[in-house]
């Protein structure tokens, strides 16, 4: 396991362990805190007021309920003994059992864990659909571990854990670094102890045991359907829009790929952890995954040049997609942004310094507990067919996720017009209400 670098604030992810701090990261760091909670924190904070909810409530919204950190060992494949620290943070559960993923990361830190967590809850209640918010992690670094040293870890991570997750408690799903494989390894541990097949204790599974039609790719189809949403409300038309995407991964590159194939957007550029590339005349993801595939990254692909993720965020484009890692537009570049919309794919890459210069700049942000909540939409999805034994097709999958996406989207943007506020708070407003009315109706015990 490679040690946990050096940040100048806690809970700071760069794209990459071989990341070195830029100039622009270094004086935003001194401008404003980059530690995700205290964002998490603020943006509560801020939506909280404009609701002018009692301090009482507030405070209770700003605080997780759970924290468990766990600290276990595992055998490596040269026969060493290595010791993991892992999180599993259950923000709230006032409207339903806690739901969130779990991320593999050398950067992993409690005050992440507990902002993702936070954020989670929002996001759920802004989808509307019956969860809480959690979040879990582990600090390792999975591109250095082989396939069998992961399976170890995971088993004994969801063993450790199992004490505060199920069906019914707490159900997990895969985030960064982690997929169907691994959520398949956390359900089979946790099925063999009790003794019983356990389908609906995580999500993102294969489908071949319990999973998901459609999964693979909702987050990004999510994602797609609110730009859509926002491209209606700006009179933009998304076909021949230019795009470029922070980002190649799962949630990026079907993000990509769903903008050209179903609303005709020009990809333009594109980036993963080693730097991205671009084109004005545009490219087809798809090629691009392929190339990717056989070298290990999209730079030097055909026709492109190559660009900084840094600058891909501030190329001339109509729309902008965020997909990496959190805090990646800040009040340092904020003013550089030149798209008309950023959908942010990715869990909390803007900071609340930046969400105010974007305002005022009028580029329209859909917030990433609005935009991405396509992932947890369908996580519902199997979720519910797990418990009912009884499974959808992708067309009834699909058809279900853009009807929750868009009366999402919709009651964020009347929020938005009656409060005249940016789109972020309107989304957490939307969501904070929900959360409080299930305070109301249940009270506080005893």
């Amino acid at each position: 396991m490679a040690p946990k670098p050096l940040s100048p604030c806690p809970g700071y992810a760069p794209l990459t362990s071989g990341h070195k701090t830029t100039d622009w990261e270094m004086t935003s760091m001194v401008k404003e805190s980059l530690n995700p909670f205290e964002i998490a924190r603020e943006q509560v904070d801020r939506a909280g007021k404009r609701l002018k909810l009692e301090p009482g409530m507030l405070d209770i919204l700003k605080h997780p309920k759970r924290e468990l950190t766990v600290h276990f060992p595992v055998k490596m494949d040269d026969g060493s003994i290595k010791v993991f620290t892992g999180y599993r943070v259950q923000y709230n559960d006032a409207r339903g059992p806690f739901k969130g993923g779990i991320r593999y990361h050398w950067n992993v830190s409690l005050d992440e864990v507990r902002a993702l967590s936070c954020w989670m809850t929002w996001k759920c209640a802004v989808m509307g659909i019956p969860y809480g918010g959690a979040k879990g992690g582990i600090i390792c670094n999975p591109k250095e571990m082989s396939k069998d040293e992961l399976e170890r870890m995971t088993r004994r991570y969801a063993s450790e854990i199992s004490i505060i997750i199920g069906p019914m408690k707490d159900i997990p799903a895969p985030d960064v670094y982690t997929d169907s494989q691994t959520m398949a390894w956390i359900m089979d541990t946790l099925s063999v102890n009790a003794g019983f097949a356990v389908t609906g204790t995580v999500t993102g599974k294969p489908v071949s045991i319990g999973g998901s039609l459609g999964r693979d790719e909702a987050t990004a189809r999510g994602a797609m359907y609110t730009t859509r949403e926002a491209c209606k409300k700006l009179k933009i038309n998304p076909r021949g829009a230019t795009v470029a995407v922070q980002g190649f991964g799962n949630a990026g590159y079907n993000y990509a790929r769903l903008m050209q194939d179903e609303l005709g957007s020009k990809i333009v550029a594109v980036s993963d952890s080693k730097g991205g590339i671009y084109s004005e005349k545009g490219f087809d993801p798809k090629r691009v995954l392929t190339h990717k595939e056989k070298t290990g990254s999209v730079v030097g692909f055909a026709g492109t040049k190559k660009v900084s993720n840094e600058d891909l965020l501030e190329l001339d484009v109509d729309l902008l997609a965020p997909s990496a890692l959190e805090n990646q537009i800040t009040s340092e570049n904020a003013s550089r942004i030149k798209a008309k919309i950023s959908t942010e794919c990715a869990n909390g890459p803007t900071t609340p310094e930046a969400d105010d210069i974007l305002h005022k700049k009028g580029v329209l942000v859909i917030p990433d507990i609005l935009a991405n909540g396509g992932g947890v939409t369908v996580s519902y999805f199997e979720w519910v067919q797990d418990l009912a034994n009884y499974f959808w097709t992708k067309k009834e999958v699909d058809e279900k996720l853009e009807g929750i996406m868009t009366r999402a989207f919709e009651a964020v943007w009347t929020m938005r017009d009656e409060k005249k506020i940016d789109m972020r708070q309107a989304a957490y407003m939307v969501a904070i209400n929900r959360v409080v009315e299930a305070y109301r109706w249940r009270g506080i015990y005893p």
